[in-house]
């Protein structure tokens, strides 16, 4: 019988932070069967039921422990979100010490992962004689900026935004200064700061593993293995995404069955991710939008509010979205529109034929997922680092259209209009199609058993077993 292969991973608070790391683990389990992984979970309040239900399905081989939690009043306040989870994960690190030493005491765990935003809990592994790795839950170019930062940062006296040309990160698509991550727009904010302590830690650990793979972002990967850039090894593993196909047996949702009535590829998802928010004015222009488009809709939609992270930490209780959506609009799109409050079950949504484009936030876990579903995108990114992903998909790979924000800082309707029929009637739209489904193939066959991400887990893989 094989030897028992024990890792650790801590992820970063948020369900946006716990899915990718839970979602690697399951992978690395399924693959490797003698892997054990416990997972020390941080949070901010009482965990969530949808942290909770997820760690409801995993296998017997993956073990869960949450911290004590940190009070939210214990955080500063009036700080971006970035900071927070930053900050939470700090407050945690006496909680992830005793609980990691009392692990090993008991067992050899030969490896420690954790999230990129929990890269402080790395300070134990060497302690207690464990390899250190980060999982990076977004894209090879957001890495890829990680790494660059530093040097740019000592060259640099202006912000960012203000430079004339767009910046041309090693190995990527050049991104304009306004498009980089939230935590880089202001660099004498603490933000900022903490952003490049945890970008100059990066290079200090045994490897970080990025959720994407060759064919989606070929360049900035070649680039990030190049020899000689004194960066870590880089395992691209994905995609790595939630759940599948299979999860949706049993649902009986309404949003579902309403897709079943749909003809094939009319439907525009709309849906802003795990944490992200509108404001009134907002939400009242992409409903005036989605009506005068005349194209077929399902809306995912939260209460709103000024702060575009807002359901980022804390999930946003039960409401009534004809309280603000514009009146009479349920009523007069009822035909051929679908409102959801709050969540719907989006993998499921994405595989249904009937859906033809995804207006998202672009987070990366929503990427994904729409990438191994052939979906394309209207790219409306609201915080952290969506704004890169955006270039990534609309200028690299060609597979989204961005909507153009107006001086009064609202993408209004008459821009949402045209996007919509952009994507969904136009040739530039058909071409992106085009593109999503090859690369579609490229991520299907990357997570294959002989496909290029399972192949580098795999080999790191081999590298624990002979540790443990």
């Amino acid at each position: 019988m094989e030897k028992t292969v024990h890792i650790a991973v801590v992820p970063g608070p948020g369900f946006s932070h716990l899915v990718p790391i839970l979602q690697f683990s399951k992978r690395l389990v399924h693959l490797h069967q003698n892997f054990h992984v416990t997972c020390i979970i941080p949070s901010v309040g009482s965990p969530s039921c949808a942290s909770k239900s997820i760690l409801e399905t995993l296998p017997p081989n993956i073990t869960s422990i949450f911290l004590q939690p940190v009070k939210p009043e214990n955080l500063p306040q009036e700080v971006a979100i970035e900071a927070q989870i930053q900050f939470t994960v700090t407050f945690s690190l006496p909680s992830i010490h005793q609980t990691l030493k009392t692990l090993t005491s008991r067992t050899h765990f030969v490896a420690l992962v954790a999230d990129s935003f929990a890269f402080e809990a790395l300070d134990f592994a060497k302690e207690l004689n464990m390899l250190s790795y980060i999982y990076f839950p977004t894209s090879a170019t957001t890495l890829s900026w990680y790494l660059y930062v530093p040097k740019l940062d000592k060259e640099t006296s202006c912000e960012y935004r203000d430079f004339p040309e767009p910046i041309q990160i090693p190995g990527c698509v050049p991104i304009h200064g306004r498009d980089l991550n939230n935590q880089a727009q202001d660099r004498s904010s603490q933000a900022y700061k903490l952003f490049v302590q945890r970008a100059q830690r990066l290079p200090l650990v045994d490897g970080i593993f990025m959720n994407t793979f060759l064919e989606m972002e070929t360049s900035p990967i070649r680039t990030l293995k190049e020899e000689g850039r004194g960066s870590p090894l880089v395992y691209d593993v994905g995609p790595i995404v939630q759940g599948g196909d299979d999860d949706a047996k049993g649902l009986d949702l309404e949003c579902l069955t309403w897709l079943d009535k749909q003809q094939v590829g009319s439907v525009l998802f709309v849906s802003f991710g795990s944490g992200g928010t509108l404001s009134q004015e907002q939400i009242t222009e992409l409903a005036c939008g989605l009506d005068l488009s005349n194209h077929k809709f399902l809306w995912v939609v939260r209460a709103p509010s000024s702060l575009a992270s807002d359901a980022y930490l804390s999930a946003q209780n039960d409401f009534d979205p004809s309280k603000f959506l514009p009146c009479g609009f349920l009523e007069r799109t009822k035909e051929k529109g679908m409102v959801v409050p709050s969540w719907a079950p989006q993998i499921q949504v994405l595989s249904h034929s009937s859906v033809g484009g995804f207006l998202t936030h672009c987070g990366w876990n929503s990427i994904l997922e729409s990438v191994l579903k052939g979906v394309p995108f209207i790219t409306w990114p609201l915080f952290a680092e969506q704004r890169m992903n955006t270039v990534l998909l609309c200028e690299g790979l060609k597979v989204g259209v961005r909507p153009r924000v107006g001086e009064n800082g609202l993408v209004e309707r008459v821009e949402i209009v045209k996007v919509i029929k952009c994507l969904m009637e136009e040739e530039e739209g058909e071409k992106m199609r085009e593109r999503m489904n090859e690369l579609k193939e490229a991520a299907i066959n990357a997570i294959k058993e002989d496909g290029s991400s399972t192949r580098t887990l795999s080999q790191l893989a081999l590298k624990w077993k002979s540790l443990a």
